[in-house]
């Protein structure tokens, strides 16, 4: 609990303030222009949905090393451009965390599938789909996460700068 003042003056006791690790998560583009996502269970929504990769960042690890290492560990894919999305609090009225997002261009598979590890609840399904197909597969409720949705969404308004 904390005591807030906000900014006209009023002073708030006991405001709740939730805090848990940061993370950092990974839209990788294929050289084809594919999404690499995961299809794997979510105890959160307690089910199987697709995502990007993400992680926790470990101590004295930057959010971007967290990037490159989860989508390595988690899909074998590898980038050498990547670009940051930003940095977003997950909730505004308890803070809980950070997510920060990077977009990875130009991703190949250089580990063989099965050649890398993750300690998640159940395997992952790693694979890929045209931009356009991601994205409808958020109103399709096939994307379980807000975190993942926005990330998606942020990459899609990147790249349409681009052109």
């Amino acid at each position: 609990m904390e005591r807030v003042e906000l900014p006209e003056g009023r002073v708030v006791d006991e405001y709740p303030w939730i805090r848990t690790r940061d993370f950092a998560m990974a839209v990788a583009m294929t050289p084809e222009g594919r999404v690499v996502l995961e299809r794997s269970y979510k105890h959160g929504p307690r089910r199987v949905a697709l995502s990007v990769p993400a992680g926790y960042i470990e101590v004295g690890e930057r959010s971007e090393q967290t990037a490159r290492r989860e989508l390595r560990e988690e899909t074998g894919y590898t980038s050498d451009d990547w670009q940051s999305l930003g940095e977003f609090t997950v909730d505004g009225n308890y803070g809980v965390c950070a997510a920060y997002i990077f977009l990875a261009s130009d991703a190949r598979r250089t580990v063989e599938a099965g050649g890398f590890g993750h300690d998640d609840l159940e395997p992952i399904e790693v694979l890929t789909l045209p931009l356009d197909d991601a994205l409808a597969a958020i109103t399709r409720g096939e994307i379980a996460q807000l975190s993942s949705a926005a990330a998606l969404g942020l990459a899609a308004a990147k790249l349409a700068d681009r052109l």
